[in-house]
């Protein structure tokens, strides 16, 4: 048995995303299952060695992990030949600091989005990647939840006809931490901290309609901060300062219009804390994180609208249930996994940091349309 042994880096991974997602969902569970298998003699097996800035943090999170390495030098972490890539899951605006040193180290980097606080610096760290010749990703995971996956079999396999119009209800009620545990991170409602909805979500609407919708040819986008004052993870009351709520409709070069609700402030009334409903000529799909149901032109019911009686048609009885014909991984593995065959093998990986600097682009317009109250193009970028 051939086995790569792939040292990885990974930076900030104590916050909640880090060690959930990264570290416990993915990387530990692809050790746990043996590595990735590549054939019958073959396997990539990951080596993780944990970085941030607390030593009594990362020792009891790499007990957790079972990892037995871990470290606060960064530096030296990246100096070690035998580490190979980085990933970065600090916050936004020291990201580009370790991902530079990571370039010229020439480590491959894998790293969680926004890539920048801006579209020029994310931009920057395409370049000084591509120019290094190293091997470079971007986390872009909603692209593997069950859902979205089954929503995409359905474009694939032509059932909707011509597209027309997609319509993203995003988000839930978090709470203010006044009365109620918080289950968002403070700094989230921060400006200062590089906090606000629109930067969040919009670099995942930005992956999720290139990769199954089509290239975004302008934006307009309203923002609220709904909520004006919250408490802090130490009960401390403090203003919120960037927004908690965004408004975003997009229009697609092929003529698809995209409308996306996000907000930390609503409450759940619909199937799931995501869900997509597109609509086309023969047929729809209301997609949530991990099922899909659909309704054909032929089973279409014929609406007509009365508000003096009560209607007849139990609208979610027409809708049938898209069949789960594998069971989906989590979706942070999933990607995982491939940016590994991708460093080892070569495999195909087009979730690059330019895919990264394009949904940096698209939430920096999405605040300029808000400030400037008025739609905006969307360049291409390159």
């Amino acid at each position: 048995m051939t086995t790569h042994k792939v040292g990885i880096i990974m930076n900030g991974v104590t916050g909640r995303m880090g060690t959930n997602q990264h570290l416990l969902r993915s990387i530990k569970a692809i050790i746990d299952q043996g590595g990735i298998r590549l054939g019958d003699s073959e396997v990539i097996m990951p080596d993780p060695i944990l970085v941030g800035r607390s030593e009594s943090k990362l020792a009891a999170l790499a007990a957790r992990a079972g990892v037995k390495r871990y470290t606060t030098n960064l530096d030296a972490a990246i100096a070690d030949p035998a580490n190979i890539i980085y990933f970065d899951a600090t916050l936004t605006g020291q990201r580009p600091a370790g991902v530079r040193k990571a370039i010229a180290a020439k480590k491959h980097v894998y790293c969680e989005k926004p890539t920048a606080t801006t579209a020029a610096e994310a931009l920057a760290l395409y370049h000084e990647a591509q120019a290094a010749g190293i091997k470079h990703g971007v986390v872009q995971d909603k692209l593997w939840l069950p859902g979205l996956l089954k929503l995409k079999y359905l474009i694939d396999t032509g059932f909707f006809g011509k597209i027309l119009s997609v319509r993203g209800e995003f988000g839930y009620w978090v709470f203010t931490g006044e009365n109620d545990k918080l289950q968002r991170p403070s700094w989230n409602y921060r400006k200062e901290d590089d906090g606000g909805i629109i930067v969040d979500m919009l670099c995942h609407w930005r992956y999720v309609i290139d990769n199954l919708f089509g290239e975004i040819k302008s934006v307009s986008c309203l923002g609220a901060t709904h909520i004006p004052q919250r408490w802090d993870e130490a009960g401390k009351p403090y203003a919120c300062t960037a927004d908690d709520s965004a408004y975003a409709t997009f229009e697609l070069v092929n003529g698809v219009i995209c409308n996306f609700n996000s907000s930390w402030s609503v409450r759940v009334r619909r199937d799931d804390l995501l869900t997509l409903q597109v609509d086309g000529t023969h047929g729809s799909a209301v997609a949530g994180l991990r099922d899909c149901v659909a309704q054909h032109l032929a089973g279409t019911p014929r609406c007509v609208w009365n508000p003096d009686v009560d209607s007849p048609i139990k609208y979610g009885d027409g809708w049938v249930t898209v069949p789960t014909k594998e069971v989906a991984e989590n979706a942070f593995k999933v990607q995982w996994e491939l940016f590994l065959r991708h460093v080892v093998k070569g495999d195909p990986f087009p979730w690059n940091l330019l895919a990264g600097a394009k949904g940096v682009q698209l939430a920096e317009l999405g605040l300029k349309s808000w400030a400037d109250r008025r739609w905006l193009d969307v360049p291409k970028l390159g």
